[in-house]
């Protein structure tokens, strides 16, 4: 087996963008790998005959195939030779083996389940005390086989199911997946219907964002701060309630548009940001100004820009650590090219700090872009929201930006039934990261690191 293609598109700075294995009909593996393009994502892919027992593993020349390659080996046996750490990732195992031994070292276990964690998290620190020499993860105690229940839906009940891969990137996850579905499909959402997928995805956006405002300030012990953005994530998940009557704005994208225009019309739209991005604002300005807020996120985790270009670090992970590959501006999609180009601006310091500040420069970032998208969509609201869109047979990779970084689907439909579906959260791909920029710091930095990463577990058990 070779990977040539694939490691020379890598090293000539394509970004490598997921791997996954299906069963061929004749008993074979067929590895299938998604690297990024100028114009989209291309699936480059490796067949293994039937009765193969290993291949050379890619992880070797590209860290960043690390946990597909886990999964692999826990859900077909096929062993990736010469990967560094081929323990179960999403198959239960045996007690993890240590790595750091000595007098005096022993491991901490935080976890499974234990507050601030989303879902069922557990960290196992090796730690003489006080520094981390080494940290593992276990994030699969709820894997839910999410791609496997895919297969023989209806494109319909697929995209149900795209909305609650990952509840807090609801309408990134239906995105990605109705794009899919519409390449296959060859139908063309309307520019109105797009302007409306916009208006969801930045709030999603700029509700995550707050959420990680959240836990920051919470892990810091700034009350008022905690309560002020709690306030504020809520009075954004209302608003996108009273548009589609769903907090989650679940419902809303369905394949060849949007279900129906919101119930608020453009400018009441308008208005409402305008009262939400002010005091945002202000609070924003208030506590990146309190230092004893800042001396705990600066210097906390960092992550080295060129380990965040090396693994292709996605979201305002990779931003925060001089790395963007923003899918709204890199593979744009529904009615963004339509809207002003702002610049994805990056960070180099990689730590804490950098991470929350490339999300206030996003939150601000998504204001203007409601903004614009309201008032393209007042001129357009005549147009109809939904298009035809009958996926009969055919395969197609679609992507979206969610608030953690790029999503993607690779979705195969036969006879207008889904054969295969194979979705990548940026929260898992994103997660191998945190081994490194938890390894040498300290234990109370705990809260900090994980926070400002601004994963969901629920988005990693796939």
């Amino acid at each position: 087996m070779s990977w040539e293609k694939l490691e020379s598109r890598v090293a000539g700075g394509d970004r490598f963008a997921g791997l996954f294995a299906t069963r061929a009909g004749d008993g074979g593996l067929v590895l299938s790998a998604h690297v990024t393009a100028p114009d989209g994502i291309d699936t480059l892919e490796e067949t293994l005959p039937p009765g193969t027992v290993s291949y050379p593993a890619l992880t070797q020349t590209i860290g960043a195939a690390s946990w597909y390659e886990r999964v692999i080996h826990d859900e077909f046996g096929v062993v990736p030779d010469g990967h560094p750490r081929l323990v179960p990732l999403i198959a239960p195992g045996e007690p993890t083996p240590r790595h750091v031994t000595g007098y005096g070292v022993f491991t901490i276990p935080h976890g499974p389940v234990r507050s601030g964690v989303l879902e069922s998290m557990e960290y196992l620190v090796e730690t003489p005390g006080e520094a981390i020499p080494h940290l593992n993860m276990r994030v699969f105690y709820k894997h839910r086989g999410i791609a496997s229940r895919y297969a023989g839906m209806a494109l319909s009940d697929g995209v149900l199911l795209a909305e609650r891969t990952e509840g807090i990137a609801s309408v990134a996850h239906a995105l990605a997946f109705c794009h899919a579905a519409e390449r296959i499909a060859g139908c063309a959402p309307s520019r109105a219907a797009g302007l409306v997928r916009v208006l969801y995805a930045e709030l999603e956006r700029i509700a995550n964002h707050l959420d990680v405002a959240v836990r920051l300030a919470d892990a810091a012990g700034l009350a008022v701060a905690t309560a002020r953005f709690a306030l504020h994530k809520e009075r954004v998940l209302r608003l996108v309630s009273r548009m589609c009557g769903s907090r989650f704005g679940r419902g809303v994208v369905v394949p060849g548009g949007v279900s129906a225009m919101p119930r608020l019309t453009p400018a009441e739209i308008g208005s409402e940001i305008a009262a939400l991005a002010k005091p945002v604002t202000a609070d924003a300005v208030a506590l990146m100004a309190t230092s004893s807020f800042l001396d705990r996120l600066r210097g906390t985790g960092p992550l080295a820009p060129d380990r965040a270009r090396q693994h292709g670090a996605l979201g305002p992970i990779g931003k925060a650590a001089g790395y963007a590959d923003d899918a709204r501006l890199a593979r744009p999609y529904d009615a963004y090219p339509s809207l002003t180009e702002l610049p994805a601006r990056t960070h180099t310091a990689g730590d804490a700090l950098a991470r929350l500040r490339v999300r206030w420069e996003e939150v601000d970032q998504s204001f203007r872009l409601i903004r614009q998208a309201a008032g393209q969509l007042s001129e357009r609201a005549a147009e109809p929201v939904g298009v035809p869109c009958y996926a009969a047979t055919g395969r197609a990779t679609g992507w979206a930006e969610a608030p953690q970084g790029e999503v993607l689907y690779d979705l195969s439909v036969s006879e207008a039934r889904i054969t295969r579906c194979a979705p990548r959260s940026a929260s898992f791909h994103n997660l191998v990261l945190m081994h490194e920029v938890f390894a040498g710091d300290i234990l109370t930095d705990f809260p900090f690191i994980e926070a400002s990463f601004g994963l969901s577990v629920a988005g990693v058990a796939l």
